[in-house]
């Protein structure tokens, strides 16, 4: 199966022949748990000390006192004698079910799933539909992979990039990406993040020869160097089918990356 190099004004200058991983099976089982499991692991575990809450003397003084039985403090002249602690709910109590540093947080998965996963994100970035399911504008894009040729990791300047992403024909999806920015309100539930910046094109490269400077400002725009390539970066969300865009060296590199590997 041969696909079309193109350069950076998006005309098509050769043909390569496509690595084997682009026919691997469309595995959305496996890359959901390869996404979750490098996601776990940015996880940190978290824990209560043993005995917070449970350093006082308070015991229950038992039935026949009209006092509900709850711990309470001993003691006349102690400033808290008589009020209940210890228990859940009660000031400076225990909690009912503290978090634990020795719960296991961190999936695994096994390296032949692993590498699975990652060659069938690669095959979907191949194919048209998956693509344009994770809602990506791909208006005018002829044929899928996109290949450029490697002229575009020297660029580096954003507005050489920016240039070439009009070129391409990918900048319609960057303005998708502008026009969905959210920044969020104080109080929400933003779990820290200032803004949520939907995904955009992914750029794969053989070698950064400065296009991860030239690109850095553009919001929704990731580029990656082939030897730290992840099925999340492929796949956001556990979605496969995120536009890529891959350098010719990129492409040729993929044979080396799967060697060994049984793709089916």
């Amino acid at each position: 199966m041969k696909a079309s190099v193109i350069d950076l004004e998006g005309k098509p200058i050769r043909e390569v022949e496509l690595p084997k991983v682009f026919q691997t099976r469309y595995r959305p089982d496996l890359i959901r748990r390869a996404v979750v499991a490098l996601q776990t692991h940015r996880l940190q575990p978290k824990g209560r000390d043993p005995m917070a809450g449970k350093r006082t003397t308070a015991e229950s003084y038992g039935v026949g006192h009209g006092l509900a039985r709850v711990p309470r403090v001993k003691g006349e002249r102690h400033p808290r004698a008589g009020s209940a602690a210890f228990a859940p709910g009660t000031v400076k109590g225990r909690l009912a079910h503290p978090p634990r540093a020795e719960k296991v947080i961190e999936k695994k998965i096994n390296r032949k799933e692993r590498k699975l996963a990652l060659a069938s994100a690669i095959a979907a970035t191949g194919v048209r539909e998956l693509i344009e399911k994770r809602g990506h504008v791909i208006d005018g894009i002829e044929s899928f992979p996109i290949i450029v040729s490697d002229e575009i990791q020297k660029l580096d300047r954003t507005s050489r990039v920016i240039e070439a992403l009009k070129g391409i024909g990918v900048w319609k999806d960057v303005e998708r990406v502008l026009s969905r920015e959210k920044i969020l309100p104080r109080g929400s539930r933003s779990r820290g993040r200032v803004k949520r910046i939907p995904r955009g094109p992914l750029i794969v490269v053989g070698s950064d020869e400065g296009i991860v400077r030239g690109a850095r400002n553009i919001p929704g725009v990731d580029v990656v160097t082939l030897n730290k390539l992840n099925v999340e970066l492929l796949a956001p969300g556990t979605h496969a089918g995120r536009l890529t865009l891959w350098s010719e060296s990129a492409i040729m590199g993929l044979e080396k990356l799967f060697e060994g590997v049984a793709l089916h």
